[in-house]
């Protein structure tokens, strides 16, 4: 990457259009082998270089195999503005700058600077790797190997980002001691802030003209406002959100006030570590952290042995009483000690000064809920979160983006229930916003097969997943395997893994057994495989070709109706005279539904059946805004026709 001068950018380009990049014999088609001119692509791009020079906002719903990244890519280098682009998650932040942006990039060798920015977790910290060196406190020897592998990198790297090194696992329990959150960053204070890694991404990012970064780490900058670095881009006059359908649930995460069970053991533990170096005549500061940590066991013990996500008790038991009662009461006196203590260091004024923004969260998210938000906790196996979200996050959203001056363009392949923008206008408050629906150029008619299994029992059965399971086996036979099977939940995943393991000679691979990145690799690798996913496995996955042949997907995807955010948007609609299940519940099912269904078809040489074993789909009042939903497959519910489908295509091979 190089800067250059940005009249000399803009000089590039002055008489180019997208057409002649995108179009039948375009720049791009004398670039990249095999490319295929898409009509819809070029109207996508034609489209968003309307909404830049009229500096309108736009939302685009690009059906799978349009090529929407470069259906906005080259505009945004033809318009010549400073641009922030967020991806849905890192792995497609990483995809856009290194695989695509590149090819663009040969087209507009003078484009300017391109820089991918990652949250401050993803970066080296010098100043808690040389505390974690010194205080020398791991609960395992892997640890200690993992550190010093990392300390031998740390003089190595130039910009400090952990995917460089691949001998410790990105799952590895030592990277959050060794990585910095808001929370704990000393900023300018630090002795080691000319050397941060983090500083140095983020000025690259400010002398940026594209920006690529992911939705947690725009939202996160945008509603924390990252103490000491300000907004990330502010002569950004563009913002592009790819997989834009993930947008109103993090906006609502970060919109929202939380505080977890980690947090408040990472106090203690940072607190701990600073003591040891410039406080170690404190004995009481080790008694009042050993005391906090142990009111943090209590009080996840008082919530009960069950993982679970529940409005916030009205009422509160005796033992959750006692043990709030506990943390409160240790936070008090580790701030009081850390006050008299701060002036001994940097790093322990710190900790007192998110001692009393943690005392102030714990006692505001252990009272009564403010109005408009949903006031709730979350079990984990050994910790806790407790939560204030805001109902509806349309108000704080528009808020923010309201006095700021920039093109906004929403695009993602499922953005639309039965061909309206509405669900996803609403969440986001997007008033007079332009709006463009592009169907998916694939032959799904031809390429895939839509297969419903007869006699299946109602979902809500003790024996569905059993008589799942039976349905799937014949149908991994006629695939011979080369399939994933998607969950609603996790428990019903963990059952038919149990069930399959010893029924099936293909090689299963299972989520939570890996990092999802290696799942996927080992999948594509492997050719005959069944993957058994839920949750991110719905979404932004991308397998071509013969390796993935099926998608099973075992019920259609409604939100529990006890999740305490969808149970309070119910009751605000119902209290304004709307039905929630029509005006919320399906719709936001439906959307699941086909991201979990946009797994199968991802090329034009693809084909595949996808099954979906809730008879609801075709049995149900409501089955239709589904059906509608999906993408122009053949249907059948005859197992004998998914066997002829792959039999065709073994013989016409």
């Amino acid at each position: 990457m190089f800067l250059i001068s940005y009249n000399i950018w803009r000089s590039l380009s002055l008489n180019e259009s997208s057409l002649t990049v995108l179009g039948e014999k375009g720049a791009l088609s004398q670039l990249v082998p095999g490319f295929t001119f898409r009509g819809p692509q070029q109207k996508m791009a034609e489209t968003i270089e309307q909404a830049l020079a009229l500096e309108s906002s736009l939302i685009i719903e690009a059906g799978t195999g349009i090529g929407k990244t470069f259906g906005y890519l080259v505009p945004v280098f033809l318009a010549q503005k400073k641009t922030i682009i967020s991806t849905g998650t890192k792995n497609l932040q990483d995809q856009l700058f290194f695989k695509d942006i590149p090819i663009i990039k040969k087209l507009f060798p003078l484009s300017g600077k391109v820089v991918l920015l990652k949250g401050r977790a993803n970066y080296l910290c010098k100043y808690r790797l040389e505390r974690s060196l010194q205080e020398g406190q791991f609960i395992s020897r892997q640890q200690v190997t993992e550190l010093h592998r990392i300390d031998e990198w740390a003089h190595i790297t130039d910009v400090g980002d952990i995917a460089e090194i691949t001998t410790v696992p990105e799952d590895s329990s030592i990277w959050p001691q060794v990585t910095s959150t808001v929370d704990n960053c000393l900023n300018q204070e630090c002795a080691f802030y000319k050397e941060c890694f983090v500083v140095k991404a983020r000025q690259q990012a400010i002398e940026a003209d594209i920006l690529v970064v992911n939705h947690h780490l725009f939202f996160a900058d945008m509603a924390l406002q990252d103490s000491g670095f300000g907004e990330l881009l502010p002569g950004a006059s563009v913002v592009i959100f790819d997989e834009a359908h993930h947008i109103p649930d993090i906006a609502s995460q970060f919109f929202s006030t939380s505080l977890s069970g980690r947090q408040l053991l990472e106090l203690a533990r940072d607190t701990d570590a600073e003591a040891q170096h410039d406080a170690k005549d404190m004995k009481q500061l080790n008694e009042q952290t050993t005391h906090l940590q142990r009111a943090v066991q209590d009080m996840r013990q008082a919530f009960g042995v069950e993982q679970r996500r529940a409005p916030w008790p009205v009422v509160l038991e005796p033992g959750l009483d006692k043990a709030i009662q506990n943390i409160k009461l240790s936070l008090q006196s580790l701030e009081s000690t850390l006050k008299d203590m701060a002036m001994r260091s940097k790093g322990l004024e710190n900790c007192w000064r998110r001692s009393v923004q943690i005392l102030e969260h714990f006692n505001l998210l252990t009272g009564q809920p403010a109005e408009n938000t949903v006031h709730w906790f979350e079990t984990y196996t050994q910790s806790f979160s407790l939560q204030m979200t805001p109902i509806v996050v349309a108000a704080p959203f528009q808020n923010y983006i309201k006095n700021l001056k920039r093109t906004w363009i929403y695009t993602s392949a499922t953005l639309t229930v039965k061909n309206s923008f509405r669900l996803f206008v609403d969440a986001l408050g997007l008033d007079n916003v332009m709006q463009l629906q592009l169907k998916s150029p694939f032959d799904y008619p031809r390429q895939a097969l839509l297969y419903v299994p007869r006699h299946l029992p109602d979902p809500r059965a003790s024996e569905y997943t059993d008589a799942l399971i039976e349905a799937i086996i014949p149908v991994l036979d006629a695939t011979k395997g080369k399939a994933f099977i998607l969950f609603t939940s996790h428990k019903a995943l963990e059952y038919a893994a149990e069930q399959l393991k010893d029924r099936i000679p293909y090689p299963l691979l299972l989520q939570g057994t890996m990092p999802k990145r290696q799942l996927i690799d080992d999948f594509k690798r492997i050719g005959n495989a069944v993957l058994l996913g839920t949750n991110s496995f719905w979404y932004g996955v991308d397998v071509r070709g013969d390796a993935l042949s099926c998608v099973i997907i075992d019920k259609l995807p409604f939100a529990s109706p006890s999740d305490p955010i969808l149970k309070a948007k119910m009751d605000l609609l119902r209290k304004k005279g709307i039905d929630p299940f029509h005006a919320y519940q399906l719709p936001n099912a439906v959307l699941m539904l086909k991201q979990g269904a946009g797994r199968l078809i991802r090329d034009s040489q693809d084909r595949g059946v996808l099954m979906i074993g809730d008879p609801r789909l075709v049995g149900s009042h409501y089955g239709e805004a589904f059906l509608q939903s999906l993408p122009d497959m053949t249907r059948t519910r005859d197992l004998n026709k998914v066997i002829e489908f792959f039999n065709h295509e073994n013989s016409s091979a």
